[in-house]
């Protein structure tokens, strides 16, 4: 089967250019989006412990089988390990076989830059130049190259417990035209926000973001609050919002910032704004918000777009994972003439 590993999946990134691949992987979303009728899909399968989650995310067009495994745990970068891990698995739905493996931490935050890009281009204001980011962790610098491809923003306002973060923030997208503000306080950092993004890592019910920092015509992308326990709006900004638009409900309803809601608070799926079955934004002035928690066709999207794109090249490698006896039904021939009995 086919297989890119952490070194050729950067290697690819890096070549190909994380702003092109984002903006292309906008256009891929889209496609998946409009066609979601044809896919059958689940909310993902989460174990959560007293460290974190891990997480299984299927979807399938009837055609091709996806699953990504992903964790989620906030204490790892204390432990000099990476808060989220991942790796995904795309198969042929007739045969069965697995046609490709890839890693899927970077390729994860590739994919989520898209989606909320994506949103983003359906659901925020004309004229968008400033996005203020709560949370400069290792979504940043992604969600910064999405949004300047669908909204033309080249400035941010970045605030961050971890002034480490921050500066990380500053060194790597300075150089690619960003001007980047580090703020004190979340406040500061929405101030004339056009596009607010909300990404920190604490698993708690915490409000990084205020009502009273959100000011009319803004665009939220929530993307922080993931799992059940974690949030990070004001739940009167959902009460403000023109609409609020999640991926897919019953997952989004345990996960999402919706969690803090009562069960019939009334929600868009993405996929019916695309589609053009209900409406997005319909005025300058409106609030919208993005409850983004990562669904699985996303992931499906993402592998499918990075197998094609990788096929063939040095980015892709052939890995021998799977049995293949010459007689389908000689398992144990595989093995070898067995050694005569004593």
């Amino acid at each position: 089967m086919q297989f890119t590993s952490v070194t050729n999946m950067a290697a690819w990134a890096r070549d190909a250019g994380p702003a092109r691949i984002v903006a292309d992987l906008v256009e891929a979303l889209e496609v998946d989006f409009r066609r979601w009728p044809a896919f059958d899909l689940v909310p993902r399968l989460a174990t959560h412990s007293s460290d974190g989650v891990i997480e299984l995310m299927p979807a399938s067009d009837g055609e091709q089988y996806a699953f990504k495994y992903v964790n989620g745990h906030p204490e790892n970068p204390q432990r000099g390990l990476q808060t989220v891990t991942a790796f995904g698995v795309l198969a042929d739905v007739y045969s069965g076989y697995p046609t490709f493996l890839a890693e899927m931490t970077l390729l994860t935050a590739l994919r989520t830059a898209a989606t909320s890009a994506l949103a983003a281009r359906w659901l925020a204001a004309p004229g968008c130049r400033t996005m203020a980011m709560i949370g400069a962790g290792s979504q940043a610098e992604f969600q910064a190259l999405g949004m300047r491809s669908q909204l033309g923003i080249d400035r941010l306002r970045v605030v961050d417990v971890d002034p480490r973060a921050t500066a990380k923030l500053q060194r790597n997208l300075t150089p690619l035209g960003f001007e980047v503000e580090v703020c004190a306080t979340a406040s500061a950092a929405v101030d004339g926000a056009d596009v607010i993004t909300t990404c920190t890592a604490d698993k708690a019910n915490a409000t990084v973001l205020h009502l009273g920092d959100v000011r009319p015509g803004v665009h939220v992308n929530a993307i922080g609050g993931d799992c059940p326990g974690k949030t990070e709006l004001d739940p009167r900004i959902l009460d403000a919002a023109t609409v609020v638009v999640v991926e897919h409900t019953p997952q989004t309803r345990i996960e999402g910032e919706i969690q803090q809601k009562p069960a019939d608070f009334p929600v868009t799926e993405l996929h019916e704004v695309i589609r053009g079955l209900r409406p997005g934004r319909t005025a300058a002035e409106q609030i919208t918000v993005f409850d983004s928690v990562g669904f699985a066709l996303e992931d499906f999207t993402a592998l499918r777009f990075v197998r094609d794109a990788v096929r063939g090249t040095r980015y892709s490698e052939t890995l021998d994972l799977l049995t293949d006896p010459e007689d389908p039904k000689d398992l144990f021939g595989i093995l070898g003439a067995p050694a005569p009995v004593a």
